[in-house]
């Protein structure tokens, strides 16, 4: 009896021995599975636009004013988009409610989001918004944040298969139409890309345009963006590599480094990619690369929650840029950390946060799909 107690002791301790020299990390099936927009999640997001829309204080208008008359309300001035604290977020506040409808047609307020887009993308209101950016020193209004987002809103419109899509996307055309012509214009004469992680970044600006272009087969405006993004991007893998460990700033919602990678991922071949991406940010390739989520020690404060955006933006990133490059897989781990860290935390009272962050969660849980 002795010897068969020693025998399993010692069983025992090779056993945990061999354990404990395993260094790698072990990932679970859990770790790949990619968060999933449901239909209790939908409609719980569902709530911040459908209210925010219609909220026109309070407001940051971010006008350059040449005199008294062009002072007015923002629903006077922005008939269609006054609501959300400021333009752009009332404009991805619609693409929020046409996106969740699109994928829920029952959600619990479909009613009420049908009413709502119908009442804000009438034809008289769009060209309200056609005639504000025609106004003399406002061609450069939202450029190119809400640029890129009125076309991704006329992006979803197209692919949403419904009369009052239909309907929406022909009233919205003037405006979209602007929008395009407004990047044919500016690309050209865009000398140096902007590399930042607030509004203005150019690649984030052009991922979005080109999901419009490919989508409507914009031949003219494809063209463009992929000329542009090799003239800004082709050489950055030259140096030594993008400095992610300086991410992120304060303030960011967007990465530079990994908003560039994934753009760059859409232009170029899958060899060509793969070349520019292991130069670019090496440290990926590392299976066992960790990068934290962007912490927020105060959420009531408007420019600290942006750290929230940052982490569904990183998200979907990741996730785009594990499609191109399928070796990447493990990237989406950090992909679902960063969704899980924040998903929770932006449906509250603060409305710095929740006029905006709902959006920036459903297209990070769709790319995660």
């Amino acid at each position: 009896m002795r010897n068969s107690i020693i025998l399993f002791v010692i069983h025992i301790t090779l056993f945990t021995g061999c354990k404990n020299e395993v260094k790698p990390e072990t990932v679970s099936v859990e770790d790949h599975i990619a968060p999933k927009l449901t239909f209790a999640e939908a409609n719980r997001l569902a709530k911040l636009p459908l209210e925010c829309v219609s909220i026109e204080y309070p407001n940051k208008l971010n006008q350059s004013l040449k005199d008294a008359t062009f002072i007015g309300e923002p629903k006077e001035l922005h008939p269609a988009f006054y609501g959300c604290y400021d333009w752009h977020s009332a404009v991805h506040g619609h693409w929020s409610l046409v996106s969740l409808l699109k994928q829920f047609p029952s959600l619990n307020q479909a009613a009420s989001i049908r009413e709502k887009l119908a009442a804000s993308l009438s034809e008289e209101n769009i060209l309200v918004e056609v005639a504000y950016f025609k106004i003399p020193g406002n061609a450069s209004y939202e450029r190119t944040y809400g640029w890129a987002w009125i076309l991704k809103l006329a992006e979803e419109l197209h692919t949403w298969e419904d009369p009052l899509a239909r309907d929406l996307e022909k009233k919205l055309q003037p405006l979209t139409d602007l929008m395009v012509q407004s990047y044919l214009d500016f690309l050209p004469k865009l000398n140096y890309p902007i590399r930042v992680g607030e509004h203005s970044n150019t690649a984030f600006g052009l991922s979005f345009a080109l999901d419009y272009a490919e989508t409507l087969n914009v031949t003219t405006l494809k063209h463009e963006i992929e000329r542009t993004v090799k003239r800004f991007y082709a050489k950055d893998n030259a140096m030594d590599g993008c400095p992610l460990e300086w991410e992120p700033s304060g303030f960011d919602f967007l990465s530079p480094c990994l908003e560039e990678a994934y753009l760059v991922s859409r232009v170029y071949s899958t060899s060509e990619f793969k070349v520019w991406f292991d130069t670019f940010l090496p440290q990926l390739k590392n299976q066992e690369f960790k990068l934290a989520p962007g912490k927020i020690l105060d959420r009531t404060d408007g420019k600290l929650v942006h750290l929230d955006g940052l982490n569904f933006s990183r998200a979907w990133c990741l996730y785009g840029i594990a499609e191109a490059l399928p070796e990447y897989e493990h990237i989406k781990k950090i992909a679902k950390e960063h969704i899980e860290y924040s998903l929770p935390n932006i449906v509250d009272d603060n409305y710095g946060g929740t006029h905006w962050l709902g959006s920036f969660a459903i297209y990070a849980l769709n790319k995660a799909e």
